[in-house]
């Protein structure tokens, strides 16, 4: 029955639970001050008739009491509206934010391919916040004073349905208005979160590519266009909220306008004797407190719009297929097999073409080829980061499109060439490899990584904070560190994407000692340019454009003289380049 408005509102079911609570308790308040209004008219009658007509004067005590009674009920009420509509929204976005942050999880690296950054981390952020802020002054206070409004004017219908029609026909005329432009509003908010979205892109790049920047003498062409970006986005911005601002507003004059013909039509029955002063003050008492309700809910309605364009973004992100799989993983050993895969990054060209090879349990293998041969993405596929398009990928016979990622990963140890560390310790980034390993695991692994070199050199040694993504290392330390994680997590399958391409010749020599730790009887595939990378390796897969054109021991493939002899000659002849 609810299910529209749960969609509409991107509410879970607990949150929908609580909406639907809201609301009810919503009306119940504004039905107490309603009848609170009443009790009010009739204290007034009581005295106005004691004036008027020399009646008695009523009888305080009850009047009293019911008073009592209202304050009670009044604070019952309204306690349990702030309850639902406040403290039960905020654990709904609790809820919210873990939810998706479980999905992204759980969405394989394609996804995140496709989405840009800035996108989704709006997403994840802002709209959530849009929505809280919508759910809770909005949502229950808009709905609990049309359904309130609605129960008061069937009510009122029988003291008199001339007034009651002059005081109520602004409220649907109101919003009448403000749905009317809806659209449009939508419309100017989507613009302007695309113009906020490009600007967060432009800041992040600069921040990333500062150096590059000023290396070129870039910087006041560069910060022209970034201007121009900002200045856009506000103009923008100052659109939506001057067309958002006319709409509100004017809905609030057309409210209003229903005090006006409220006043107009009494006054026009009373000078013809068809209704009294009381019956006058009832009208205009409770217009005065129908119109009260809407107030905030009118003023915040767009948010209503822009939370519903939210509630779309997150139940997208939501919707997107998870990568599932079997959690039972038992492979029947560690072979990782390529068998005529095809694969290609969304709509685009094929970056595999019929790939076909075996890295077997305790060899290397070695990945080589020119850039954009399909290297890195053997790895990824490998490891099931992406599926493929067409073939399959086997570990110990076990097709990995059919495992779940988390099961699998937990088989594979990945060492790439951009390093990603966290702004915490050294033994904390290190620790990342195995949750839960003892300070003793950790100081080993660290040891083999060849790390207490210039760990013993820093303030805190591994409880030093190295700052984000690693800033206070070198290229070199971040490597080891990202190595170490490796080792501690001793997994039977590495990963080696170009890990040792950009250090020097020293750093190189240390990482390659620890690799020759971490490697040990396990099942290694390598990515490399440097054949000196290759050259031990047990097996040599040779890739061009997306294509296996050559696999072999590297001294066969050498003897052969074909691709792999070809690119070995290449960096032997460049070797002897001077400048």
């Amino acid at each position: 029955m609810f299910s529209g408005f749960q969609k509409r509102y991107g509410l879970s079911d607990r949150g929908l639970r609580n909406t639907l609570f809201g609301i009810l308790y919503t009306v119940l308040t504004n039905l107490v001050v309603m009848a609170g209004v009443g009790s009010l008219l009739l204290v007034m009658k009581g005295f106005l008739d004691h004036l008027t007509q020399g009646r008695p004067l009523p009888r305080l005590l009850p009047y009293l009491g019911g008073l009592l009674v209202f304050v009670l009920l009044l604070f019952a009420t309204t306690w349990l509206q702030y309850t639902y509509t406040f403290g039960a929204v905020y654990g709904e976005t609790t809820s919210q934010r873990l939810g998706l942050a479980e999905r992204l999880r759980k969405l394989p690296l394609s996804f995140f391919g496709r989405r840009d950054l800035a996108d989704l981390t709006d997403t994840m952020l802002k709209d959530v916040a849009t929505m809280e802020h919508a759910n809770s002054h909005v949502l229950a206070e808009l709905y609990g004073a049309v359904i309130s409004s609605l129960l008061v004017f069937l009510a009122l219908l029988g003291f008199d349905w001339r007034l009651d029609l002059a005081a109520f026909w602004s409220v649907p005329a109101a919003f009448c208005l403000l749905f009317a432009a809806r659209g449009h509003v939508t419309s100017l908010s989507r613009d302007t979160r695309a113009g906020q979205i490009k600007v967060s892109d432009r800041i992040q790049e600069t921040l990333d590519c500062v150096r590059e920047i000023r290396a070129t003498n870039q910087e006041d062409r560069y910060l022209e266009g970034l201007y121009a970006t900002i200045d856009q986005a506000e103009r923008t911005t100052a659109r939506g909220e001057l067309i958002n601002g006319l709409v509100v507003n004017s809905a609030m004059i057309v409210l209003r306008m229903g005090l006006a013909t409220t006043l107009l039509t009494a006054a026009g029955l009373i000078a013809g004797g068809q209704i009294d002063f009381m019956t006058m003050f009832l009208f205009l008492l409770m217009v005065s407190r129908i119109y009260s309700p809407f107030d905030q809910a009118m003023t915040l309605v767009s948010e209503l719009f822009l939370s519903q364009a939210a509630a779309e973004r997150i139940g997208a992100v939501m919707d997107e297929p998870a990568a599932r799989g079997v959690v039972a993983f038992e492979p029947a050993g560690h072979d990782v097999a390529f068998d005529h895969v095809t694969f290609s990054y969304g709509q685009g060209p094929k970056v595999l073409d019929d790939v076909s090879f075996t890295a077997r349990q305790g060899q290397v293998t070695a990945l080589v080829g020119p850039s954009g041969s399909g290297k890195s993405t053997c790895a990824r596929l490998a490891a099931r980061f992406w599926d493929v398009s067409s073939g399959r990928v086997t570990v110990g016979g076990v097709d990995v499109s059919g495992v779940d990622p988390e099961s699998l990963l937990k088989e594979y140890a990945v060492v790439f060439q951009e390093v990603t560390l966290f702004n915490d310790t050294v033994m904390g980034n290190i620790r990342l490899g195995r949750k839960g390993a003892s300070d003793s695991e950790v100081l080993a692994a660290a040891r083999a990584a060849n790390c207490d070199g210039f760990v013993d050199r820093l303030p805190q040694g591994y409880r030093t904070m190295i700052g984000e993504n690693g800033s206070r290392l070198s290229g070199g330390e971040r490597q080891r560190i990202s190595i170490a994680r490796a080792l501690l997590k001793d997994a039977p399958i590495v990963l080696l994407d170009e890990a040792t391409a950009c250090l020097d010749v020293e750093n190189e020599t240390e990482v390659q000692g620890a690799l020759s730790r971490l490697l040990a009887d396990k099942t290694v595939i390598v990515i490399a340019h440097r054949m000196r990378t290759v050259e031990k390796a047990d097996k040599v897969v040779v890739l061009r454009e997306g294509r296996v054109v050559e696999e072999g021991a590297p001294a066969d493939l050498l003897a052969a003289g074909g691709e792999f002899a070809r690119m070995v000659g290449l960096q032997q002849e460049s070797a002897g380049w001077t400048l």
